[in-house]
């Protein structure tokens, strides 16, 4: 089959692998009708993750038609359109019996958080989802029918980003009347705000440095700020909301924009890190 592959720091490529095959009793194997890319798929390109190979299929957005099941498969069946979520997870463990999934016990031997597919062997060697096929364990936890009456591009998100951004907005606790500022307008951050906005936070103030992304913010109405605008963004945050918000939710997840210094200390890091 053909995937997309890791060919070095900063380089991907489109080669023909090995298809998967069923390896346990509770795996299957999907046909990818839809996948996508996510902007976490740049930290292994770049090299912010440990375990990257020659080889790795990436990928952890992905959807298809389930073609093979093993003997012990009940949840779905051969024919079946499925959504796959990210984490992998066993399904009985401690973690997930309080379905705390991405920190499963028995789904990543290399670390000590859960197995994501398609993220490098530290976090359980799980070929990914840019490929057309995918091999899907613990297939009686995570896959999820999808109603005939909706479209891949509908349902896609639910792999990642649409639930991410919900879980931003409960462990935050956005409240009905809060003011919030969401740090990020990249998709993640884009449905960040519109979580909030059904969930009726009265202000909502969206923090970026790219145009394009700025306006997509400003197209629902709400308060946006460039923060190259200015030389202390979170003072003048604190000074437009009158003392701070009542929440703040980070959608970045690594400096959207590094200082030359900044740049020397990740390279160091980085180093160090590989040479463990």
């Amino acid at each position: 089959m053909k995937a997309i592959v890791y060919d070095g720091l900063q380089k991907v490529d489109c080669r023909k692998v090995d298809d998967p095959k069923l390896e346990k009793t509770d795996d299957i194997i999907v046909k990818v009708t839809s996948t996508a890319i996510c902007g976490s798929d740049l930290h292994l390109v770049h090299g912010m993750v440990k375990g990257m190979y020659d080889g790795f299929v990436m990928g952890h957005e992905t959807m298809g038609i389930v073609e093979e099941i093993g003997k012990d498969v009940t949840k779905v069946k051969k024919g079946d359109r499925v959504i796959i979520p990210f984490p992998v997870a066993c399904g009985h463990c401690c973690f997930c019996e309080h379905e705390e999934y991405s920190q499963c016990d028995n789904s990543n031997e290399n670390g000590e958080a859960g197995g994501l597919f398609g993220y490098s062997k530290s976090y359980g060697n799980y070929q990914g989802g840019q490929a057309e096929y995918i091999r899907v364990p613990y297939a009686n936890v995570g896959p999820m029918v999808v109603p005939d009456e909706l479209t891949d591009e509908q349902v896609l998100f639910l792999t990642d980003i649409l639930p991410t951004s919900y879980w931003g907005t409960e462990i935050a606790n956005v409240q009905k009347g809060d003011t919030v500022v969401v740090l990020g307008c990249g998709p993640v951050g884009l449905l960040t705000i519109k979580w909030c906005m059904l969930k009726g936070a009265s202000r909502i103030i969206a923090v970026d440095r790219v145009g394009y992304r700025l306006q997509h913010a400003k197209d629902y109405g709400i308060e946006v700020v460039n923060f190259e605008e200015y030389d202390e963004t979170g003072a003048y945050l604190k000074e437009l909301t009158s003392g701070g918000a009542d929440v703040v939710i980070d959608c970045v997840g690594l400096d959207g924009k590094m200082s030359v210094v900044e740049k020397v200390e990740l390279l160091s890091i980085l180093i160090l890190f590989w040479q463990k």
